[in-house]
């Protein structure tokens, strides 16, 4: 719980202390990105609980083979959402992460409002097809989901022999069943963004998307204990539920959701400067009192435990990992001095983290730095919404050295990067004619650049710039952009990040050693993911409200201590 006794800093401190794009925005830092207060998850659970949500299963209608439909309704004070669940009794050799994938374990859609049976008969032809169905308006999210195979059968096994699954095994996964896909904002015939967001429940990102996945987790222990029954009959046991909040949902996330970050610079500066915000103004703070620095002690030490659950086969992040183990370490040593009594404690924390830790340490301080300070922060989190179709009008009236200056001020990097050299445009990046889906190619390895889409900001800055210096001083940015339409888009993005610092990334997307996954991550920490699971450069598995109050839990549970979770000691026997 936040400490409400927490002193509002200076605004001018606050500024100063705000960190610079230039630091922010690097790809290596992106990829250390930890979930914090204002990640998207959180938020939901924090409203669910403020404004009373009611969740009940209307619907159970599923056969002895775990074949049929469920129908959750979550109702707030002003509308209602029904997740409407299809089972399949999937073959196990269809059943796959690939996004060519044809056929699931289960299928969703989250209907606005209370579907009718006509609703439900109507999506049952429709949302098991996935993308070639077709939805309504009323429809607002889409997805589907595969088992665990080995954790689904163990907990099925064990419930339907009267006892409670290895608590080990369940966190060797920690879902039972995992996304391949949440589709929104119009896809497949879905409502438009613009239906639903004014509602102050929905208008913040992706909150229908994630309601949705809350949902789903209901979902994936329902059909569980479905299946221990059929198994059990009366021997079959429930989950305990100890033991079932440690489940959340999984997601399989590769590069379709990379240039997301690339193609929404707004979007992306509003997560940016509330998350930077936040953190400022805890390093403003004058002064730790007694109940921050405690909150701040026991987030650490489940931090600190909760690694036991972080593993990965993958060699790169295992050893990061690792690196944090240690990074925690030296923390709780440094944590033995005076260190949170000086004046401005949380700066002095900060600034001993980034010349001690590694970057993942350094962000994992920082997520830990803003825990106990949810009066001063969360607030930030109804900020961080952005309209991206409002076109940011292209600034004629300049002239062509003032937006050389914006470039020179802005994209340094990008003006400091060979593009010339092979390995600085080593990638493309081009959408797949068979399911839409953005992919990577290999320049100089593949045919197919020409269908290449201008996500190589630096890039086209750059070969902007280049045909401004060959421009008389003076001239009219609407007149050089008469004679050089190409450049219209480099142009708007030096625009726009002038008046939005952190709307791009720091670093070349087009090269041989860009790392997707660091963007990947960077958007599932603002999620609010954990245990991220990388299985290649390109993409990864995480886990989503593990650990988290169930719907039935929420009048009870506090809606938002489960991102750093008490476990051990709560471990069942």
């Amino acid at each position: 719980m936040a400490d409400a006794k927490t002193v509002v800093p200076d605004d001018a401190r606050v500024s100063e202390l705000m960190r610079t794009p230039q630091e922010v925005m690097r790809l290596a830092r992106m990829g250390a990105s930890h979930q914090t207060r204002l990640s998207f998850m959180r938020a939901i659970l924090r409203r669910v609980k403020r404004e009373g949500w009611q969740v009940k299963r209307t619907v159970w209608d599923v056969d002895d083979k775990g074949v049929g439909v469920g129908v959750y309704e979550a109702r707030g004070p002003e509308h209602t959402y029904s997740l409407i669940a299809y089972a399949n009794d999937l073959p196990p050799e269809k059943r796959s992460d690939r996004v060519i994938a044809t056929e699931w374990d289960a299928t969703f859609a989250l209907f606005d409002g209370v579907p009718t049976q006509a609703d439900i008969d109507r999506l049952r032809d429709n949302v098991p097809k996935q993308e070639a169905g077709r939805c309504a308006a009323s429809e607002l999210v889409l997805s589907r989901a595969n088992r665990s195979v080995r954790l689904f059968d163990h907990v099925a096994d064990c419930l339907s022999q009267g006892r409670q699954p290895d608590v080990q095994e369940i966190d060797k996964v920690g879902y039972l069943m995992r996304t391949t896909a949440v589709y929104g904002n119009g896809k497949f015939g879905l409502a438009d963004r613009d239906l639903y967001a004014r509602r102050e429940e929905a208008g913040g990102p992706f909150r229908v998307e994630l309601m949705a996945v809350w949902l789903i987790r209901v979902f994936t222990v329902d059909i569980v204990e479905h299946m221990a029954r059929i198994r059990g009959g009366a021997k079959a046991v429930p989950l305990d539920r100890e033991i079932r909040r440690r489940l959340g949902v999984g997601n399989s996330t590769g590069l379709g959701m990379a240039p997301f970050l690339v193609t929404h610079p707004a979007l992306l500066n509003a997560w940016i400067t509330a998350r930077e915000t936040a953190l400022a103004r805890v390093r403003a703070l004058p002064a730790a009192n007694a109940d921050t620095i405690r909150h701040f002690r026991d987030q650490l030490d489940r931090a600190h435990a909760g690694l036991e659950r972080w593993r990965t086969p993958d060699e790169r992040q295992s050893m990061r990992v690792c690196d944090l183990a240690d990074d925690f370490d030296k923390l709780k040593t440094h944590l033995q001095t005076d260190a949170l009594m000086s004046a401005e404690p949380w700066n002095e924390l900060y600034l001993w983290a980034t010349g001690n830790l590694t970057l993942e340490g350094q962000e994992a301080v920082c997520s830990l730095m803003i825990e106990p300070h949810g009066d001063l922060v969360d607030e930030l989190a109804g900020d961080m919404a952005a309209d991206e179709r409002r076109a940011f009008a292209i600034d004629g009236t300049m002239r062509v050295e003032a937006v050389a200056g914006l470039a020179a001020r802005h994209f340094d990097w990008a003006l400091a990067t060979d593009f010339d050299l092979a390995d600085q445009t080593a990638r493309f990046w081009y959408v797949s004619e068979e399911k839409l889906e953005p992919r990577l190619g290999e320049r100089h390895e593949e045919d197919g650049a020409e269908l290449e889409q201008r996500l190589g900001i630096g890039r086209e800055v750059a070969m902007m710039m280049a045909a401004l210096e060959k421009e008389p001083k003076g001239t009219l940015l609407a007149e050089f952009l008469l004679r050089h339409p190409e450049h219209r888009h480099a142009v708007r993005r030096v625009q726009v990040a002038a008046q939005l610092p952190y709307a791009e990334i720091h670093d070349n997307v087009l090269s041989s050693t860009m790392m997707p996954i660091d963007m990947l991550r960077c958007k599932l920490a603002f999620f609010g993911a954990s245990r991220f699971d990388p299985k290649s450069d390109r993409w990864v598995r995480i886990t989503m409200y593990a650990d988290a109050p169930f719907p039935d839990e929420m009048e009870d549970m506090d809606a938002d201590d489960w991102a750093w979770p008490l476990f051990n000691e709560n471990r069942p026997a």
